[in-house]
């Protein structure tokens, strides 16, 4: 008997949800054909089957989240060389001399620690607890039901009211909540707003592409926002690269694909490669790659409403430029009021490594770029 642990699936991402099982316990399966899909903090992704063998008992059920390193699947291969625990949370019992004597003390029940402990604690006789785990293993919520509390209760927490229904955040919005604490918690933040004059354009539209061609050269000019910030060290990492995370809106909610080294890309290229990432994130086939490690971000907002904004900073990168609606407005030229259309951007920076003057400057350089006519 051998049990297959829920893998890293991203770089690591903490934990995975169970969309879907492609296997049932008494499956003979072999090596690589599909296992189950799960959705990481942003992305869909199928485990295959890691040896031959028949599969003994799954570990989850669809829409169960579980953390990386966890028990995804026992399987029985043929080949038992000793004993080993079938989930991470049973006790090994060691079958030994003193083991033995120690079970002569008395009656010892199978149960995991922390709910052996809780029992005791509690005052419970785990000879009265019903294990649910496999042959009667005595898990922590079993203990938990005997003594009438809902772990999934915590302190503070709303009881919906009649008629609604509590939804939990899982995948995508479950990964926002977490980047947001972050910025919370880590982050100083500071936003500065301005406008483009792009009623020069030659072309109008392919504003994305025009807007990443701007931060490109925006970081040529003040490369500071192009950084990482290690709070650990109290320093800043300067970056030669960019990786840029654009920020997509989904059903499944937010996601945010990153395109990679876009310094040196064409406008062609720039404009495949968002395409694909959109799609992507869409589709829910983003790779898990494609979402970390980016060093500068961009919100395009503006194309479904919003004028201006408070973009937050995700670390440990220290900048994200939003884009607002193009609108028409009336400005001064030439002593006359006249319409003309105008970009809204707005900028925020961590304060605790970027300077006023260093994001002044590089939102400065992007109205630049977006002004020119072509």
């Amino acid at each position: 008997m051998g049990t297959f642990m829920l893998p890293d699936l991203g770089e690591g991402l903490a934990e995975a949800e169970i969309l879907e099982w492609h296997v049932k316990p008494g499956d003979h399966v072999v090596v690589d054909q599909p296992m189950v899909s799960v959705e990481t903090a942003k992305a869909v992704v199928e485990v295959p089957v890691p040896f031959s063998g028949t599969v003994t008992a799954l570990h989850g059920a669809v829409g169960d989240v579980l953390a990386t390193g966890s028990p995804l699947v026992d399987f029985d291969s043929g080949t038992v060389v000793g004993s080993m625990p079938r989930t991470c949370d049973e006790e090994f019992v060691d079958s030994g001399s003193v083991a033995v004597s120690a079970a002569h003390d008395a009656p010892r029940f199978r149960a995991v620690p922390v709910a052996r402990a809780l029992a005791k604690r509690l005052g419970l006789d785990l000879g009265a607890i019903e294990g649910s785990g496999s042959d009667g293993l005595i898990r922590l919520d079993d203990v938990l039901a005997r003594a009438g509390i809902d772990r999934r209760r915590t302190p503070g927490s709303l009881d919906a009211p009649p008629g609604t229904t509590a939804e939990p955040l899982r995948g995508a919005r479950r990964a926002m909540a977490h980047s947001m604490s972050l910025s919370r918690d880590q982050v100083s933040g500071s936003t500065v707003c301005d406008d483009a004059d792009i009623h020069g354009w030659t072309h109008r539209g392919d504003y994305m592409v025009r807007v990443v061609r701007a931060m490109i050269a925006a970081c040529a000019v003040e490369p500071a926002l192009n950084a990482w910030y290690d709070s650990a060290n109290n320093s800043r990492i300067l970056l030669d690269h960019i990786d840029l995370a654009i920020a997509v809106d989904t059903d499944g909610g937010l996601i945010v694909p990153v395109l990679r080294d876009i310094r040196n890309k064409t406008p062609g290229e720039l404009r495949a490669a968002i395409a694909a990432q959109k799609e992507a994130a869409r589709r829910r086939t983003v790779q898990p790659a494609d979402l970390r490690d980016f060093t500068l971000m961009l919100s395009n907002f503006g194309t479904l409403a919003g004028r201006y904004g408070i973009p937050l900073v995700v670390p440990p990168a220290v900048a994200i430029l939003g884009s607002g609606t193009v609108r028409e407005d009336a400005v001064v030229a030439a002593g006359a009021v006249v319409a003309h259309r105008r970009m809204p951007l707005s900028l925020s920076f961590d304060h605790r490594c970027i300077t006023g003057g260093e994001a002044c400057r590089f939102l400065a350089a992007v109205i630049a770029d977006l002004e020119k006519p072509d």
